[in-house]
């Protein structure tokens, strides 16, 4: 299988991360601008929903085993809680982005067709809003009107220029149902970790001795790993994000334990 290398904008961005000015010079140098195809592609499109899907399973799961185990309840009712917590959050999740994004796809499109009406049925009023637009932004004189009048003379190029200047609206090719999915996964994957101990205990004994302790070690490593991988997307150092996740993580856990023992030993509610 052919190897896919880094891009410009990757190699820009590790550049600009590093302090690489020289780098960063060469990469945007017309050679190298002209020489990469200006499309988008599947790569990398799909990493905020994975990332932040395994952020959220890992730490839903393991939270709600840790109220569990700090009732000092029987680990078959962790498996039971933390699989259907599992599943039904992932699920909800997976929904909720689904909807999300086609509401807002639903959205821009109608306001798409707003636009293309407006600019048919009243071009020197739209006209009229992009000059104001760019004049707002400091242009005046000759140079307004040259690229007012450059832009009003491409209709696709005037209809993408009041969604983005106008309405702030943004337009992209992902898919809701696809974008569903890997939250949907990432989530269950993810969160599926703190249970490996739990759903295992039966192999070996030192296993079913300690699935609670195990399972915090395996769900920590998860996290920092996880929130390592947020630089990804968000561009923090790696060990940053690490310890910021497991910090989120282990304080969420930490509450829904000391929420099982308060029920427990303080008002005395026992399954």
């Amino acid at each position: 299988m052919k190897k896919v290398g880094k891009t410009r904008v990757e190699r820009a961005r590790q550049a600009f991360l590093n302090g690489d000015l020289e780098m960063h010079r060469r990469l945007h140098s017309p050679e190298e601008i002209g020489k990469e195809p200006w499309h988008k592609t599947e790569q990398g499109k799909y990493i905020g929903q994975a990332v932040y899907g395994a952020s959220d399973g890992i730490v839903t799961t393991f939270a709600a085993i840790s109220g569990v185990a700090g009732a000092n309840l029987s680990p078959t009712v962790a498996l039971i809680v933390g699989l259907a917590n599992l599943f039904a959050d992932g699920l909800s999740m997976a929904i909720g982005d689904y909807l999300s994004e086609k509401s807002e796809k639903d959205y821009i499109k109608a306001e798409r067709e707003r636009e293309l009406w407006e600019v048919e049925h009243l071009p020197e009023a739209e006209k009229l809003e992009v000059r104001e637009i760019y004049k707002r932004k400091g242009l005046s004189g000759e140079k307004l009107e040259a690229l007012v009048d450059a832009i009003t003379s491409n209709k696709e190029l005037w209809i993408e220029t009041m969604l983005h200047e106008e309405l702030g609206l943004f337009e992209d090719d992902t898919s809701p149902l696809k974008s569903a999915l890997v939250t949907f996964f990432s989530f269950i994957i993810a969160g599926f970790m703190p249970l490996v101990t739990y759903v295992f205990a039966s192999t070996w004994s030192f296993i079913a001795n300690h699935q609670f302790m195990l399972s915090c070690v395996i769900t920590a490593a998860t996290l920092f790993f996880v929130g390592a991988l947020r630089q990804v997307v968000t561009g923090v150092k790696w060990y940053k994000g690490g310890l910021e996740m497991l910090f989120v993580g282990g304080t969420s856990a930490a509450v829904a334990y000391f929420i099982g023992w308060l029920l427990r030993t303080v008002f005395g509610i026992v399954v």
